[in-house]
């Protein structure tokens, strides 16, 4: 794609000149259906409640305008934005520096489990904007090393899974740290009842962006395979076989994660693990392992995988069957990204096939039955 290809996007005319040129040094060349609604509300200072699928370029959607909206000159905290876990606050992190190049804007990440002491260090630069995990910003303003009563607009990214982890009471302490007048944004893949509930208790008027499965996923096929419970090891180790794929393999639980690995490494599959328990470092190099081709296969596990955003990623596989459907559209929207193509392909028991049945109407999704059939995956007839 021509980086320097000029959009017809008009909102794009109006934001500040280090925005426009980052955008044409970015490979985008029309904005996703997510950034071109919730940017211009945003602009306008509404809060917002946005229900978009993964890798719709929700990240770049609340970042443009709030960007545009800090004041330069002014040092000190304007913005905050929250995440669930360590790896989203980096990514996120990377995209502010990648968006605020040639601008005076500072900005820093705060993450649980590193150095505090330097973390006080990096405030000393007053930024203006951060983003952090919710436990590690609220132990900062606790120790009075962060002062919020400037901050404008609060992001909460995927809210749904920090409702989820019950990290609501740092949310809220967060929000009431804050003056009256700052502008909320609630970010998700999906929108539970207990989001719109905090959402209306907290927000003014909120105004609400949904962008629907399909106007996003035509590019994401979902297939599934029926066997037994013992067989599934061996059916994932035979569809791996069928191509070249980059793939995230979702498992219930860390037990089961260590059973896979260990059987899956006696067939010679190449692969990590990325299990919640696992150190800082150890995340770290499985996931550049993964991220470099080095291994073709990353296990992982729901509470683990949060946050994960991975370019390229070819396959998704539910070895475990969700339980819950917003558990599915989180998994499954690891692949397809921004509108490459991405399989999703389920190991179900007879059992669990009724309960993909009754997914598929509940999300609309059309899942297609497979079988292995002398080493290809073929249409169940």
């Amino acid at each position: 794609m021509d980086t320097n290809q000029k959009t017809s996007w008009t909102t794009l005319q109006i934001l500040k000149p280090f925005i426009q040129e980052a955008w044409k040094e970015s490979s985008f060349a029309e904005p996703t259906p997510v950034q071109k609604q919730a940017v211009p509300i945003i602009m306008e200072g509404e809060d917002v409640i946005c229900e978009s699928p993964t890798g719709t370029g929700k990240t770049i959607a609340y970042l443009l305008p709030i960007l545009n909206q800090i004041d330069e000159q002014k040092k000190g905290l304007q913005v905050v934005i929250l995440a669930p876990s360590r790896e989203l606050v980096m990514q996120i992190a990377e995209e502010i520096r990648k968006w605020t190049k040639g601008s005076g804007i500072v900005s820093t990440s705060l993450i649980g489990g590193a150095n505090i002491k330097k973390q006080v260090e990096k405030l000393k630069k007053k930024p203006q904007i951060i983003v952090g995990t919710t436990g590690r910003i609220m132990e900062l303003i606790k120790m009075k090393k962060l002062k919020m009563h400037e901050v404008k607009t609060i992001v909460v990214d995927e809210f749904d899974m920090l409702i989820e982890q019950e990290h609501i009471q740092h949310i809220t302490n967060i929000i009431k740290s804050t003056l009256k007048e700052r502008q909320l944004l609630f970010f998700s893949a999906t929108i539970s009842e207990k989001t719109k509930q905090f959402a209306n208790e907290w927000m003014k008027d909120p105004k609400w962006v949904k962008i629907n499965r399909e106007d996003s996923s035509n590019n994401v096929e979902h297939l599934y395979v029926v066997c037994e419970q013992r067989d599934k090891v061996d059916v994932l180790r035979k569809i791996l076989h069928t191509s070249d794929m980059k793939a995230l393999a979702f498992i219930k639980n860390t037990d089961k994660l260590f059973e896979l690995e260990s059987k899956l490494k006696y067939k010679g599959i190449s692969l990590e693990i990325l299990g919640s328990e696992a150190k800082k470092k150890e995340r770290e190099q499985a996931l550049k392992k993964f991220r470099t081709g080095e291994i073709s296969l990353l296990l992982t596990t729901d509470v683990a995988a949060r946050g994960l955003d991975i370019a390229e990623i070819t396959h998704v596989f539910h070895v475990d069957f969700p339980s819950k459907s917003n558990q599915y559209i989180h998994r499954s929207g690891r692949t397809g990204r921004m509108g490459a193509k991405g399989t999703v392909i389920s190991l179900v028991t007879k059992r669990e096939e009724s309960f993909l049945e009754k997914m598929s109407s509940e999300l609309q999704i059309s899942f297609k039955k497979k079988r292995l059939f002398k080493g290809k995956l073929i249409d169940e007839k």
